[in-house]
């Protein structure tokens, strides 16, 4: 793709916050980066920043819904339209799903189908697709495209992939789709070609949404969450796996409704419920004088143990363990915790290292390697949308010749 002097729009959508980014067109440089925070919860941030990280808009305001959002987003975008004209859009998705995966257009009959498949990420798919639609609206000539979060997983073996159940319900799309995707695509893209295609991989995206993959011959073999992005690894507001007695016992012995339930494990279980707040930088500022925050940062490092160890064994051996996403890019107390008693894994930290964050955080003679890598999911995003609309212009450059 040649260069406009235009942009790619990535948007991030959550059920609180709304990301948005800037990327050229041609080199795939950030312009600029936004977000707006706490939506319908409490007051939000409205924040943008250019390429040097330099404030260029942050305002105050109660947003009551994602529709609110977006639409100061939007007023923001069309305001600056002459400053940042725009190529293309870009979304993540969460899932789209059974048979969905790859990079495509959006249509409205993708937006039919997505709308089939609520039912597999309630609380995240809606809000998505209202997202897609709005800004269908406001920049109707422009193409879009959705990038789901699930395609990394997309050839996990059947072993891992599937549920023990009748086939009847993987017909319905019931199965382990596994998320973070774009999260640990970029992160493979910062590897060496010999550490991604030879080597035995774990990263742990940890943050509010936690999940980790084990990655062999630079495929994904297998992943901690699985139909939703509620499972595998304690989180800061979601309970992770369960018994599915639990479940049973809660519909049964508290006559609670399947939204209730959703409520509870996806927004009021976790870290959360354990100590009160989901945010790791409250917990271990608490931790001296509280308890229970002792009590949640122990199981969230407990679980993250345990699931190295289980993906190691699924792979066979271990050789490069990389931590991503906002816990693991920014506390070193978290990944010291997670790595200690490790050792027989061949993980051993080099404690300075760690505590000034740099990339690679083991001791020299530890047999794996540890580092940090800040992941970036909106530039993923923003290159398979380049990608798609470059094949596309020359799809229509192809049609027109002959």
């Amino acid at each position: 793709m040649q260069s406009t002097g235009k942009f790619i729009l990535t948007l991030n959508c959550g059920s609180s916050s709304l990301k948005f980014s800037l990327y050229d067109c041609h080199s795939l440089s950030l312009e600029l980066s936004g977000a707006i925070t706490h939506i319908a919860t409490t007051v939000g941030t409205f924040k943008i920043n250019d390429r040097e990280d330099k404030i260029l808009k942050k305002d105050l305001k109660f947003y009551n819904s994602l529709d609110a959002a977006i639409k100061e987003v939007l007023n923001w975008l069309k305001a600056n339209g002459s400053k940042y004209p725009l190529a293309a859009i870009g979304h993540r998705l969460v899932l789209g799903g059974p048979h969905r995966h790859d990079t495509e257009l959006v249509t409205d009959e993708l937006i039919a189908e997505l709308n089939n498949y609520i039912y597999l990420a309630p609380n995240h798919l809606p809000e998505e697709i209202t997202a897609i639609k709005l800004f269908r609206e406001a920049f109707e000539r422009l193409p879009q495209a959705v990038c789901y979060d699930t395609a990394f997983h997309h050839d996990m073996p059947p072993c891992a992939k599937y549920y023990p159940l009748p086939v009847v319900y993987k017909k319905e799309g019931l199965m382990r789709y596994g998320f973070h995707g774009l999260s640990y695509e970029y992160v493979m893209s910062r590897l060496t070609d010999i550490q991604a295609d030879k080597q035995k991989i774990i990263i742990a995206h940890l943050g509010n949404g936690s999940s980790m993959v084990a990655i062999k011959h630079g495929k994904s073999i297998d992943t901690t969450m699985g139909v939703s992005p509620m499972g595998g690894l304690v989180m800061s507001t979601r309970s992770g796996d369960l018994d599915p007695g639990v479940v049973l016992f809660l519909l049964k012995r508290t006559n609670m409704t399947i939204p209730e339930a959703d409520e509870l494990l996806s927004k009021h279980s976790g870290l959360k419920a354990i100590a009160g707040t989901g945010d790791m930088l409250e917990l271990l500022k608490n931790e001296p004088i509280d308890g229970k925050a002792t009590e949640a940062i122990d199981l969230f490092c407990y679980q993250a143990k345990k699931y190295i160890g289980a993906l190691a064994a699924a792979m066979g051996g271990l050789d490069l363990l990389v931590f991503t996403g906002g816990i693991g890019e920014n506390s070193a107390a978290i990944r010291e915790r997670i790595c200690a008693g490790l050792e027989f894994l061949g993980i051993s930290l080099y404690h300075k290292s760690n505590y000034e964050n740099n990339r690679i955080i083991s001791s020299i003679d530890s047999r794996v390697i540890v580092e940090v890598i800040p992941t970036n999911e909106e530039w993923i995003i923003a290159r398979h949308t380049q990608h798609l609309i470059s094949k596309q212009l020359i799809i229509q450059d192809y049609e027109k010749a002959i």
